[in-house]
């Protein structure tokens, strides 16, 4: 009988409770920050090439394709943490998995997360410091730096319930990908399990804490140019565009989204399905 082509549901999680977890919670501190920086640049670089793309393109082809072309090329950040191998706190959610079976404590949990989160952080501003120092930001007649800054100002005026409830949906979406392709068994599968959870939160418009990391302080460095702020029709209009209207605004309010749409709603929901009661599934 053929082999068939990806991993049931049921094993997916033995999976992600029995190993995924527990290897994420007990490997190196320092491998694990090392990984977690590469994460917050490579879902930079998708932030990058969604902003270069959609920079003028709704209006030409609409506001709805400009989205789907957004989510699209943002997918790519997504692919390259799964196939190149990296550390994403939004993805690590699914570890609660593991913390409900018992195999690794809430302490270690809450720890890692923490650890992660920091590290993805470093990673993105990494990429904000190049890409600023790229002036990539003044292609199109800046036209991608008015982007770019607009991106960052609407993210830090999203009202706190608003922010949050966006970043349930983003992250329910984002461990659906990373599940699906922790289900297939080859590279085309993951690519293709990875990238349409991630086209359809970002066309829809949800909140991902680490890609926010990198477009909200880009959006902090061109608001202190002129010619990018006029460009951006973003005049007098800035007053939330600080550090701290950054972490306050949205990066917080998006977080405890972010868990609670990867680590409730998918992470809790399919141990409850799969693994509680310790079933054994053999793998196919």
């Amino acid at each position: 009988m053929a082999e068939i082509d990806c991993k049931v549901p049921a094993v997916v999680a033995q999976s992600v409770s029995e190993k995924v977890g527990v290897v994420k919670a007990t490997g190196s501190w320092w491998r694990v920050f090392v990984l977690g920086i590469l994460a917050g640049v490579y879902i930079g670089f998708g932030g990058e090439l969604s902003t270069m793309v959609t920079c003028d393109l709704d209006k030409y082809l609409g506001v709805g394709f400009a989205k789907f072309m957004g989510g699209s090329t943002f997918s790519v950040g997504l692919i390259l943490v799964v196939i190149a191998g990296a550390e994403l706190f939004t993805g690590n959610s699914l570890m609660m998995m593991s913390t409900l079976d018992k195999r690794v404590s809430m302490g270690r949990l809450l720890g890692r997360w923490g650890w992660v989160y920091l590290a993805n952080f470093v990673g993105s501003m990494i990429l904000v410091w190049i890409m600023y120092g790229s002036g990539l930001w003044k292609v199109g007649n800046l036209a991608v730096g008015a982007k770019a800054l607009s991106i960052a100002n609407a993210k830090v005026n999203l009202p706190w319930v608003e922010g949050f409830c966006r970043g349930i949906g983003c992250n329910w979406l984002v461990c659906l990908a990373v599940w699906m392709a922790l289900s297939s068994r080859n590279v085309i599968g993951k690519i293709f399990a990875v990238y349409f959870p991630i086209m359809a939160f970002v066309a829809s418009g949800f909140e991902h804490s680490v890609a926010n990391m990198y477009f909200i302080p880009l959006g902090l460095y061109l608001k202190a140019k002129p010619a990018v702020v006029a460009a951006a029709n973003l005049t007098g209009k800035l007053n939330n565009l600080t550090w701290g209207g950054f972490w306050i605004n949205n990066e917080i309010p998006v977080t405890l989204g972010n868990i609670v749409g990867g680590a409730f709603f998918v992470g809790v929901f399919y141990w409850l399905a799969y693994c509680k009661g310790k079933v054994k599934v053999k793998a196919k």
